[in-house]
């Protein structure tokens, strides 16, 4: 069975990709269309279009380091990592679901990231995998949450497998495709020695959080202090709102949380990773 680890650009997926060499590596981008988020290096902006097959990329929605972070870590473990995006999160919040995705709807995490993957496997792997998920030890309730979907231990999605005899129609079937593992779990490996080892290795530099800056997952506080730290992200989310499909966050709106006055000043270290929004693949 072929080995895959699904890497997000955070600490603890980048240390699989390190320790437990694979078949194949593939990150997801969360891409934007939105000029006021542009990233601002020309030259790598080209060389993340090349890296998604011709792709235009203006820029992300989530921190503008994990581009760096993932081609640093490409060079660190010498192996090529499978870089694949889908639709901008703007054609998704204007043409899926009707409604902004919230902690209740997450298509964004179905379109953006799992979609995305699943084109690539078809495309390049084409048989069942082992795909490595990144929970550490400690995060055992996130491994039982994910295998409570599973059948005998296996995933299936629905997936695109033909065209209808007169070609005017996509034929879908349930395919399945593959058996996540959970490597850090099995081998007892916990926070602090995720930190330990990208300490000994700066070479690939990290943000504590990765996500979307906006992700509406993340508690109020935070989100108000990503205003302070990524403010035209976070302008995004906020005119998404404007466009009358609803909130990202059941009771309040992103206007109202930037209008909070903190009376202390905050970093990443004062959350956790529940507070983070990552989505597990």
């Amino acid at each position: 069975m072929k080995t895959v680890n699904s890497i997000s650009g955070g600490k603890t997926s980048a240390y699989i990709a390190a320790k437990y060499p694979a078949d194949y590596n593939v990150f997801a981008l969360v891409r934007t269309s939105d000029i006021s988020c542009i990233y601002p290096d020309k030259k790598l902006r080209q060389i993340v279009s090349d890296k998604l097959g011709g792709v235009e990329f203006i820029g992300t929605l989530e921190d503008d380091i994990i581009i760096k972070t993932m081609l640093d870590l490409e060079q660190f473990i010498g192996k090529e990592i499978s870089w694949v995006t889908g639709e901008t999160f703007d054609y998704v919040v204007d043409n899926k679901g009707g409604v902004l995705p919230s902690s209740y709807r997450r298509f964004c995490t179905t379109e953006l990231k799992l979609i995305p993957i699943i084109k690539w496997w078809q495309k390049e792997v084409k048989e069942i995998c082992e795909m490595r998920i990144g929970f550490r030890l400690g995060e055992e309730k996130r491994m039982q949450t994910m295998l409570d979907k599973l059948v005998d231990g296996y995933e299936s999605n629905k997936m695109i497998v033909g065209k209808s005899k007169n070609g005017k129609r996509n034929k879908w079937k349930d395919v399945v495709w593959r058996k996540p593992t959970f490597p850090l779990i099995k081998d007892r490996i916990n926070k602090l020695n995720v930190e330990n080892y990208w300490i000994k290795n700066p070479q690939v530099k990290h943000q504590p959080i990765n996500n979307c800056v906006g992700c509406f997952h993340q508690n109020e506080i935070l989100l108000r202090k990503r205003f302070d730290w990524h403010p035209n992200k976070l302008e995004w989310f906020l005119k998404q709102e404007k466009k009358g499909k609803g909130t990202f966050k059941e009771h309040i709106t992103y206007e109202n949380i930037k209008k909070h006055n903190l009376q202390i000043e905050l970093s990443f270290d004062d959350f956790n990773e529940c507070d983070s929004g990552f989505c597990g693949l």
